[in-house]
């Protein structure tokens, strides 16, 4: 697992290219890790059970395609 210092934030960085809605605040937000590959944060889903050592979160699609923006895809 990455240690926070090692994230970049795609999302809700305040630099104006995403909806901005949640700012620095606790919100949906993907990351980018030294090692290129991704954390995703949000809202705890239960859509149904992930095996163990997993989880599932549920984002906006605007924040995915924020992530997206930022990441110049």
């Amino acid at each position: 697992m990455s240690d926070r210092a090692e994230l970049t934030r795609l999302t809700n960085t305040g630099n104006g290219n995403g909806n901005g809605t949640c700012g620095e605040k606790d919100c949906p937000n993907v990351y980018r890790t030294a090692k290129g590959s991704f954390l995703v944060q949000g809202d705890l889903a239960n859509a149904f059970t992930p095996p163990t050592g997993e989880g599932l979160v549920e984002i906006p699609e605007e924040t995915l395609r924020e992530a997206f923006r930022a990441l110049g895809w």
